[in-house]
């Protein structure tokens, strides 16, 4: 049987669970050496002189960056025998524009990476819906099982965000200095993304398809 590289879709009884937390470590691990990797670069390269030959701060960022998510995705991989469709995209983008950073020694390529994946992922889900298809399952369907009008809402409003978060990226990175960007692309985005993930709660708890309870076992003397 030929191995199946994409995660399975949502709904495939067959598809292999991973733990929320250690998910989510995955998916911010990377970003948490991003931003490390930019506030600690110089502290790094005086312990590990090799690592001057990168570059400035922001450009070791990006190359550590890029390790950590192809750690990741190795992770993923080991793990689940599958590679998570979301972390895919971001990773090939990644990949492409801090390839594209360091080669050049520009830091518009990483600057604009944010743009580019938000934009991807907000255009994918808004396009999905127009043919019939919530791909927002692939990202929560680990966290909630909702009806099929459930996920329609939830993908619509998760495509609008991503467009925003897109939009945000490009204020921020145009109009502040790259130190201020790297700290709210880290420390901002993320719990903006949090606050909204909390809003969608009353939404997520109308459609929630309960899981029927299990009959109670009750044991008797003989």
């Amino acid at each position: 049987m030929t191995p199946r590289i994409l995660e399975r879709d949502p709904a495939d009884s067959r598809k292999k669970e991973i733990n929320p937390l250690l998910k989510l470590a995955l998916e911010l691990g990377p970003l948490l050496v991003f931003f490390f990797g930019n506030t600690r670069g110089e502290w790094l390269m005086e312990r590990f002189p090799a690592l001057a030959a990168v570059g400035d701060p922001l450009f070791l960022a990006t190359a550590l960056f890029m390790v950590a998510t192809a750690i990741a995705l190795l992770t993923s991989w080991i793990l689940l025998r599958t590679l998570p469709m979301m972390p895919l995209v971001s990773g090939v983008v990644v990949f492409i524009f801090g390839g594209l950073t360091l080669w050049l020694q520009d830091e518009l390529f990483i600057k604009m990476k944010p743009t580019i994946v938000n934009t991807l992922f907000g255009g994918a889900l808004l396009i999905g819906l127009l043919f019939g298809k919530s791909l927002l399952g692939y990202v929560f369907d680990s966290a909630f099982k909702l009806d099929t009008e459930g996920w329609r809402k939830l993908t619509l409003r998760w495509g609008v965000f991503f467009l925003f978060l897109a939009i945000l990226n490009e204020v921020i990175w145009r109009n502040f200095s790259t130190d201020f960007w790297v700290g709210f692309k880290t420390w901002g985005m993320f719990p903006i993304t949090m606050i909204f993930t909390l809003t969608q709660m009353p939404l997520i708890m109308r459609h929630e398809i309960k899981q029927p309870a299990k009959p109670a076992t009750s044991t008797t003397d003989h």
